[in-house]
């Protein structure tokens, strides 16, 4: 096996071990059906079941093209995929998910565009197999994202099966980030993106990683990294309720004046402090995700951190 294959495939695990064995069959059947040289990065993300020795298995079955990254704790899925990218030794590099809903069969058609001269590769789901509430979610969620991020063009963010060019992953590697969401980090590097479509299963075993409160922070690190739109909003709203309240202000000073003091509007007057105090707090709340995010960075603390890495020595 070549020690730069043309292919690198980065899959983040975290309690998959239902489905590795499957993950296994076909992804290898795929790839040597397209006949390219080929390597395979396996992340465990601090899986609590039996996917590290699993994925040790897998290893020992294919030790040159098959290569294990053992994590010390659970960092994430983008950072066990940017783990992966610091490791990567292939020309195309793709990144897709244990479970099984993206079919390791069309990774051919990501490659075909590639080779067509794009940089990155970006997929949408088709015909996707999800419950009514969450399509709906997920419907109105790109709706919003492409409001507030109208450079970020990507119909479906939810995909984790695309490609990248070595040089965009090289530069993403770069950038060192604490917290980052790799598909619109791509895009901010990519000349020539493109989109495809990919197909999409119900997840046969197991259960998904995030939870609600997980898809609440995936947000708020796409938000916050990538775009000031929350904070220019806060500062439009300010401006316009400072107006109001000038207005208003000086309305009461001429009613004084003219009719006299009067106190049948108290609970009004309090209506009003009261909304005007979740404005403010709801402000605070976002301004404190931005200064979170600079905390993060300036610690310079590990991403990350490699309890050990499974692979053949060249």
């Amino acid at each position: 096996m070549s020690s730069h294959p043309y292919l690198s495939i980065v899959i983040p695990v975290h309690n998959e071990e239902e489905s590795l064995e499957e993950l296994y069959r076909r992804l290898t059947g795929a790839l040597d059906k397209l006949g390219k040289t080929y390597e395979i990065i396996f992340t465990n993300d601090g899986s609590k079941d039996r996917s590290g020795e699993m994925l040790k298995e897998l290893h020992e079955r294919r030790p040159s093209q098959i290569r294990v990254i053992e994590f010390n704790g659970n960092f994430g899925q983008h950072m066990a995929i940017m783990a992966g990218f610091e490791r990567v030794r292939g020309q195309i590099v793709i990144t897709m998910d244990a479970d099984l809903q993206n079919p390791p069969e069309d990774i051919g058609k990501l490659v075909a565009a590639m080779e067509a001269g794009h940089d990155v590769v970006n997929t949408h789901r088709e015909g996707r197999q999800d419950t009514w509430w969450r399509l709906t979610v997920s419907r109105w969620h790109n709706k919003v994202r492409a409001w507030m991020m109208p450079k970020l063009v990507m119909e479906d963010e939810g995909c984790m099966l695309r490609a990248y060019s070595r040089e965009i992953v090289d530069l993403m590697v770069s950038t060192g980030e604490a917290t980052t969401f790799i598909p619109a980090l791509a895009l901010s590097y990519a000349t020539n993106p493109t989109e495809v479509g990919v197909g999409h299963a119900s997840r046969a075993a197991g259960e998904s990683s995030y939870s609600f409160y997980g898809l609440i922070r995936y947000n708020f690190d796409l938000i916050t990294g990538f775009s000031l739109f929350p904070l220019q909003v806060f500062t439009l709203l300010g401006m316009l309720v400072s107006l109001g309240s000038f207005a208003f202000v000086v309305f009461l000073f001429l009613r004084r004046i003219i009719v006299g003091p009067e106190v049948e509007g108290v609970f009004t007057l309090f209506a009003i402090l009261f909304f005007l105090i979740g404005i403010v707090l709801l402000g605070l709340g976002v301004t404190g995700e931005y200064i979170g995010r600079i905390y993060q960075e300036v610690r310079k603390r590990p991403r990350f951190i490699v309890r050990h890495v499974l692979e053949e020595k060249n």
